[in-house]
């Protein structure tokens, strides 16, 4: 029997096609973009506008704001036209509008408004590629290559976190803040050219429905899913949780840490780093256990990793900062490919444009609140408030996946294709 899945799970990795890894190259760069810009404008806001918790709650908010504004109508053009011309629009908007944010910091004429909007315009490219990816992958890969496409795809996302924030980080430390802004928008034009060559299979036309019906399809699909309703609401409180430390973070670091730039950078990479290892050792992890425990590993490390870093609030020290970004690495990406690959599978393909972006508006797109709770939380409370405070939101989240059916599941669902 091991023989036999091992020999599967060999077999998987060589079905994935060369239209597949240039998803995921592209993905990857893509991702390194992002991570690169997240990284540099907080920095850039706090040295050379002073900005303040409530000032970088804000930038989080609007740059947060595509995940709840246009993450259901991507997901419809997800389901209805081409994903892959979804996400080389997207990802060519990005680059654009990172290329204008190193000319107006080249040119000392950056503020707090225009970093908030040209990140705004930035994170259309993540929402289309959030939307859409998940789409074509089932239509790249065979079912029995699922799991490990999406590893895959997790496994570029996770060294662009390990590598994006020291990088920006170190740019900005080293050259200025321009030099960041202009890798992040060349890593985006090239990600761009990759998309462009992908050769999407065709799809059967779809009958002709009114938005707000399809919308209503996957809306009620989810609610009516055991397994998916406890994800979706698990996220939602993720997400506030994590964008409430965001806001918080790079104020608290640099001035009770004691970190600069690069400082700040390592640390936040050691959360990419964690990702990375997640990601490798995923595989051996959800062969060992039983597929629901290895999906409640996510939350549970998450937990760990928020007391980890109220524990900093008595031991000031960059490494306690650094091993708590490292635990929300290692955990939650065995939670995103396996909660991904189970959303694959019990959802009509048909549908999961529309079921992934639900998914990102009720729980991604709860990152606005998170950060701007964050941010007013640090304008009117002592630091370790907010992190008090992240760590109870992360303690509600796994105790809501806890009591779902999904802890009970022992193997992957059978694939609902159609």
């Amino acid at each position: 029997m091991r023989r036999m899945e091992a020999f599967t799970v060999r077999m998987g990795f060589l079905m994935l096609s060369v239209s597949f890894r240039r998803l995921a190259w592209s993905n990857l760069l893509a991702q390194s973009a992002e991570q690169l810009s997240l990284a540099a404008v907080p920095i850039v806001a706090v040295l050379m506008l002073h900005a303040g918790p409530g000032e970088i709650g804000f930038l989080a908010s609007i740059q947060s704001l595509p995940f709840l504004l246009l993450s259901m109508p991507l997901g419809l053009l997800a389901d209805r036209t081409s994903r892959k011309r979804l996400m080389v629009m997207a990802e060519s908007l990005r680059a654009l509008a990172l290329l204008l944010l190193f000319v107006l910091v080249a040119s000392e004429n950056v503020s707090l408004v225009a970093l908030a909007v040209i990140g705004f315009l930035a994170a259309v490219g993540t929402v289309a590629f959030s939307v859409a990816a998940p789409s074509l992958v089932p239509a790249l890969v065979p079912v029995q290559a699922l799991a490990r496409a999406n590893g895959r795809l997790e496994l570029a996302r996770s060294m662009a976190f390990a590598a994006g924030p020291a990088l920006g980080g170190a740019l900005i430390a080293w050259t200025g803040a321009s030099s960041a802004f202009v890798l992040s928008g060349v890593l985006s034009l090239m990600a761009v050219l990759l998309l462009a060559r992908i050769a999407e299979p065709a799809r059967a036309a779809l009958a002709p429905r009114h938005p707000l019906l399809e919308l209503k399809d996957g809306a009620h699909w989810v609610w009516r899913s055991d397994l998916l309703r406890p994800i979706v609401f698990c996220s939602i409180v993720w997400n506030i949780s994590w964008f409430m430390l965001q806001a918080t973070y790079v104020p608290y670091a640099i001035r009770v840490l004691g970190l600069d730039a690069g400082g700040v950078g390592v640390t936040l990479a050691c959360y990419g780093v964690g990702m990375v290892i997640g990601a490798l050792l995923a595989p051996r992890i959800v062969a060992a256990l039983p597929f629901g425990r290895a999906v409640l590993l996510g939350p549970y490390f998450s937990v760990l990793a928020a007391a980890t870093m109220a524990a900093s609030l008595y031991w000031p020290h960059a490494w306690v900062a650094a091993l708590s970004y490292f635990f929300f690495g290692v955990g939650p990406i065995i939670w995103t490919i396996t909660s991904t690959t189970l959303r694959q599978t019990v959802t009509p393909r048909a549908m999961i444009g529309r079921v992934t972006s639900i998914n990102i508006v009720v729980s991604t797109g709860a990152r606005p609140l998170g950060a701007a709770l964050g941010g007013v939380v640090g304008v009117m409370y002592p630091v370790s408030v907010s992190l008090w405070l992240v760590v109870a939101g992360f303690a509600l989240q796994s105790i809501i996946i806890s009591a779902s059916k999904i802890r009970s599941l022992k193997h992957l669902p059978a694939p609902l294709v159609d």
